[in-house]
């Protein structure tokens, strides 16, 4: 990386002065709106030169940055320090004919996380930002505190993604490596993150952050919006850039390589994380008025060689962590089926509108496994779901790896149209309580039953009582069985319909446990 990029970051750290958001260099201002300043000072910036940085970087020993409130905002109680809320009429962009606006987030009040840089890029040139107390609304008593710069946790983008008058919020970036998107008409829910480190270990998981962010400054016709990142942690640094285009499915466009500095047995590879308390299948242990609670019903898989898999998900009592494939799939992702208000009963979290996020990787990422970690859990504030791509070998220090996917947050990844899907699965106990009774509703493969059949199995347990038949009422087929477990803690339960030998759904898959 040029000196002039490591003198400028040194710099910005400094500096209190910057152009006010939404102001570039020779525009007049309003006259609600902050003088301009002096701008801060601009260097040369590319993606080559980022992945120059973190190579630099992770040839020498991880150094967290530490942060502390600057004086003036470390007199705030914690009240008047959370009513602080950037104010979008500040919006980068915003006085400009551009299809995008940028704001900032300021960092929380005890700074868990060192505060993060981020800059804009035009033309080749990078200029950080300062967050001045005049971009932020500084709630009904706000303090004095001259030009102090406001620690930043990150950003979010807005786009008039749903409304050509509204200018929704699509993406938001905060907190360690963690991002959100949405796409048309659908609200946030579960999180991407930028790379997952021994989840699930007992060593205990390392959380990556990204550092610093580099955002392009878009032309006035663009369809997408570019974003660089610089990620780091004890193990490992690493250059992302992001292509992020809004609409009825949004679409990123993910390139990144790490410079492990240590070994990593486990690392997860476009890792999503998600939530999810209680279904059709186990709500008996949780004492709620509503039929289901979770941001994420569901793991889908398309696998190399075409089949359509899905997990349902649940909340176990223990710890568990479940593989899927040897070779990289055509995509996997974190899926919400549940789609219907009633089918959670929640006016306030809205959670039939979250979205699904599918991830198809590019290239050629070797031996693998998709691996699912289900965390218990007693509560909806917690995502207790984590979903990645773990290399085999896992990644070595000193030996740079590069990867590159899609990543597409949407309502809910396509089958193909011959196929039927599973939309609803119930559990309970039979009526001597000896046995579990479990009943699939499957959509899209019509409704007839003649020439049908159960691919049915289990590891443990007898199965019994099988049936297959008609459900008209959402044209569609319900198939049922019961199993008794035995002695079993145990089971791995796989299902599809089938017409001879060709499979007419996709295949489910269910972990039960004793406990």
């Amino acid at each position: 990386m040029t000196n002039s990029l490591a003198l400028a970051v040194i710099l910005s750290a400094a500096s209190t002065a910057a152009m006010p958001y939404g102001v570039r260099a020779g525009t007049q201002t309003r006259a609600n709106e902050p003088p301009a300043e002096k701008p801060a000072a601009a260097y040369a910036f590319s993606f080559d030169t980022l992945l120059a940085e973190a190579k630099r970087r992770a040839a020498m020993p991880y150094s967290p940055q530490r942060s502390t409130l600057p004086a003036g905002l470390d007199k705030l109680s914690p009240e008047q320090y959370r009513a602080i809320r950037f104010n979008p009429d500040a919006g980068i962009w915003r006085q400009e004919a551009l299809p995008f606006r940028l704001e900032l987030l300021r960092a929380g009040y005890n700074l868990h996380s060192a505060a993060v840089t981020v800059s804009t890029v035009e033309g080749g040139m990078a200029q950080d930002l300062v967050a001045t107390p005049a971009m932020f609304d500084m709630g009904p008593s706000p303090p004095q505190l001259g030009k102090v710069s406001l620690p930043l946790s990150g950003f979010r983008i807005r786009s008039q993604i749903n409304a050509k008058k509204v200018w929704d919020e699509f993406l938001v970036f905060q907190g360690a490596s963690y991002f959100r998107a949405v796409a048309q008409h659908l609200l946030y829910g579960l999180s991407a993150r930028g790379l997952a480190i021994n989840t699930a270990e007992p060593s205990g998981e390392e959380f990556p952050a990204f550092t610093h962010f580099w955002i392009e400054r878009p032309a006035p016709r663009a369809a997408s919006i570019v974003i660089d990142a610089l990620l780091e942690s004890n193990s490992t640094t690493g250059a992302y850039r992001f292509t992020v285009q809004p609409g009825v499915e949004t679409v990123m466009d993910v390139e990144l390589t790490l410079f492990p500095r240590a070994d990593m047995r486990v690392a997860g590879i476009a890792p999503l994380t998600s939530m999810f308390l209680f279904d059709e299948t186990n709500r008996g242990r949780l004492d709620d008025y509503r039929p289901e609670v979770h941001d994420s019903d569901g793991l889908q898989i398309t696998s190399k060689t075409g089949e359509h898999v899905f997990r349902q998900l649940a909340n176990p009592t223990q710890l568990q962590v479940s593989t899927f494939t040897t070779q990289a799939p055509q995509g996997f992702g974190l899926v919400q089926r549940s789609r219907e208000q009633s089918d959670f009963q929640d006016f306030e979290n809205l959670y039939e509108r979250r979205p699904s996020a599918w991830v198809e990787p590019k290239g050629d990422w070797g031996p693998g496994a998709v691996e699912l970690v289900e965390i218990p859990s007693g509560r909806e504030s917690n995502d207790n779901i984590v979903a990645f791509w773990r290399p085999a070998q896992g990644l070595t220090a000193g030996h740079p790896a590069a990867f590159a996917y899609r990543l597409t947050w949407l309502a809910e990844p396509a089958l193909p149209k011959s196929l039927g899907k599973v939309v609803a699965t119930r559990a309970g106990a039979s009526l001597d309580g000896k046995r579990r009774v479990f009943i699939l509703d499957f959509v899209g493969a019509g409704e007839k039953t003649d020439g049908l059949r159960l691919d049915l199995g289990a590891s443990a347990g007898r199965i019994s009582n099988t049936t297959l038949a008609s459900n008209s009422a959402m044209h569609g087929l319900r198939a049922s069985f019961e199993i008794d477990p035995n002695d079993a803690e145990l089971i791995e339960l796989r299902l599809r319909i089938m017409r001879g030998d060709q499979p007419v759904t996709e295949t489910w898959l269910y972990r039960w446990t004793a406990i």
